[in-house]
């Protein structure tokens, strides 16, 4: 009876150790927060903010761009954009213009910011797959970009390892040299150069936010 009282005490007591330490919450990734400064290439004017939350594969952004191009056949100008990667961590300055036409393509300007990554629709797909879908690009001169999203690994990698680069692209082809606003588009033929040359870049900077690991 005594050694039956004894087990029953030490279980209460345990069971009291428990309630008072609390419940074990399960460790949650790091945050990390990216920024970027967009500045204009080739003539474009405009300029803009882009902030990127990633906790995990979860990616938040939030980017307000002004000053470009308004309109394209009449309607609000569609800008796609895109996070690239795996190059040197640079915007192209006018010296990537190897063609000589007074404007940086979106291919001259690769050996810069790289491949695409990502695409910052304003819906569905985010994959490269998307990378000219006009339809879900932002439009407009002036427009706030807020999505999140899941990263793919090669974007995520590229963030953590300093070699991401915001552009956004589409520039009004009568700020363009004479000899560029006849030209076609060197992804999309059937698009005009200005449509698909960038018009704002900026390497992308991180810094770590704050860690939420287990606590008792």
């Amino acid at each position: 009876m005594k050694k039956a009282s004894l087990l029953a005490a030490s279980s209460v007591a345990a069971l009291g150790i428990g309630l008072l330490a609390g419940p074990v919450v399960a460790s949650e990734p790091s945050r990390t927060t990216y920024h970027a400064d967009l500045e204009p290439v080739n003539h474009s004017g405009g300029s803009g903010t882009f902030m990127l939350s990633v906790r995990g594969r979860t990616a938040t952004v939030t980017e307000r761009v002004s000053g470009l191009a308004s309109t394209f056949d009449g309607q609000p100008y569609p800008h796609v954009q895109h996070i690239h990667v795996d190059a040197a961590h640079q915007c192209p300055s006018p010296a990537a213009d190897t063609s000589g036409d007074g404007v940086i393509s979106t291919t001259e300007g690769h050996p810069f910011y790289g491949d695409i990554g990502t695409t910052l629709a304003t819906s569905g797909d985010t994959s490269p797959a998307a990378a000219t879908t006009l339809t879900t690009a932002p439009s407009g001169s002036s427009f706030v970009y807020r999505r999140t999203f899941t990263l793919d690994d090669r974007t995520l990698a590229s963030l953590g390892n300093g070699t991401a680069v915001i552009v956004v692209h589409g520039l009004d082809p009568s700020t363009l040299p004479a000899a560029a606003q006849h030209e076609p588009s060197d992804l999309v033929p059937s698009l005009p150069l200005a449509a698909t040359s960038p018009a704002l870049c900026g390497p992308v900077t991180g810094s770590h936010g704050g860690h939420h690991g287990a606590r008792r």
